[in-house]
């Protein structure tokens, strides 16, 4: 399967670039503290969902699909961090955007476990 054609990778690629939009507005200070870890976390997110599904077998698309929800709970976690500090206000685009991809990396996960019941 090619992920380009998946809309929950398709979705994790405009999560990541709101997350670099968001990064822009973090203060020099943080750029190799808090800004690489944001950007980092955010990349991984479609990251791993390509690898995923460039693997052979759909064991191996679970776990990398498990990873890539530990990414973006770590992005959730930085980007309130960043509003915790008043770094920017919250963006509620972005959180329905870190939601709505969520919901897609569970449903893309149940729908290949069920494939393979």
């Amino acid at each position: 399967m090619d992920h380009k054609d998946l809309d929950v990778w398709k979705e994790a690629m405009k999560l990541t670039s709101m997350a670099y939009d968001l990064a822009n507005k973090l203060p020099n200070e943080e750029n190799y503290i808090l800004k690489t870890q944001f950007l980092r976390s955010a990349i991984s997110v479609p990251s791993n969902i390509s690898e995923g599904a460039g693997r052979e077998s759909d064991k191996e698309l679970l776990r990398f699909l498990a990873i890539g929800l530990g990414s973006l709970a770590e992005l959730e976690t930085q980007y309130l961090i960043a509003v915790e500090q008043n770094y920017f206000q919250n963006s509620i685009t972005f959180e329905t955007q870190i939601v709505n991809t969520r919901k897609l990396i569970f449903g893309f996960r149940n729908y290949i476990r069920r494939k393979n019941s």
